[in-house]
């Protein structure tokens, strides 16, 4: 069996997934619910709010809410991006294999799905919490930024953030009973679609990789450096944002150093969400070897060294 074939078997197997898990925002996910607002969106495996012990229960709840409503903020932020890169990818089995150009064409269907089911989640967060919360980063604007960089890059970091989303879900979300019914079922379903992408990144990753020269793949890794920072002064920002709103929101006084606390946690809680429990996750790690020198490596550990606990 050639390399060819067994790429096109895996490109078919997602096809394969996607219709047979393929779900309606609101037959199968919303179903005409609202936020159960007493409960927790996020566990604390990704909201780290149990480490702020002085919050009181009723504010730790509230914590992981405005963190849960910046989660699905952020998903909406990145398939902006990971749609149009997947939709250009597609351009190279134009012509070619017709089993890869389906399963593309049904990624990019499904991010332009997972884009409006995160503005519909929003929208009810926001009917239910105080106003004043910002999410400040816009996704166009950081679809521009991200694309900019060379395609080995930005598959690099779409793969990063799809294989993420299935360990926050199976290691945090999915074995927590006391979140938020809707909430739940949200990252449940964009599971259920995420699995098979993650499968499509590598193989784009991967075809990617094989075309460039190794002068290529060292300025690439260069730029996936340089994206990571980018997506950590998006953290930074949005970090200081959240932390403001909950203050102000805040039912319980807190102390300067009290706020400068959660500050710090929010942020701290950021960087793993969306870049240490990523770049830790085995399976990335594998491929990320697999597709770097030893010295390349190095640079990048360089660079992640900061951001890591």
């Amino acid at each position: 069996m050639t390399a060819t074939t067994i790429h096109t078997e895996r490109y078919a197997h997602c096809i394969s997934t996607s219709r047979r898990v393929r779900w309606d925002i609101d037959r199968d996910v919303i179903r005409a619910r609202r936020f159960d607002f007493s409960k927790p969106f996020l566990p604390d495996g990704l909201s780290r709010v149990s480490r702020l012990e002085f919050l009181t229960p009723a504010e730790r709840v509230r914590l992981s809410q405005v963190q849960g409503r910046t989660y699905a903020n952020m998903f909406g932020l990145v398939e902006r991006f990971i749609g149009i890169q997947m939709l250009s990818s597609s351009r190279h089995h134009w012509f070619g294999d017709q089993v890869a150009l389906e399963a593309l064409v049904r990624f990019t269907d499904e991010e332009l799905k997972h884009q409006e089911l995160f503005r519909r989640i929003e929208r009810l967060a926001a009917a239910g919490m105080p106003e004043g919360y910002q999410f400040l980063p816009t996704p166009n604007a950081v679809a521009s930024q991200v694309l900019e960089a060379s395609t080995w890059a930005v598959l690099a970091l779409t793969c990063h953030i799809e294989l993420f989303t299935q360990v926050h879900y199976r290691q945090s979300i999915e074995p927590t009973g006391e979140l938020s019914e809707l909430y739940k079922d949200v990252f449940l379903f964009h599971w259920k679609e995420e699995s098979q992408h993650a499968i499509l990144d590598e193989l784009e990753w991967e075809r990617e990789h094989e075309r460039l020269t190794p002068k290529e793949r060292d300025a690439a890794v260069d730029d996936l450096i340089a994206l990571v920072g980018a997506i950590d002064g998006i953290l930074q920002q949005q970090a200081g944002a959240d932390a403001d709103y909950f203050v102000r929101t805040s039912t319980q006084a807190l102390s300067p150093a009290q706020v400068a606390r959660v500050a710090a946690g929010l942020l701290d809680a950021y960087r793993w969400q969306y870049i240490v429990s990523g770049v830790q996750a085995p399976r990335f790690r594998q491929t990320l070897i697999a597709m770097t020198t030893a010295d390349q490596q190095q640079r990048i550990h360089r660079a992640l060294a900061p951001l890591v606990p």
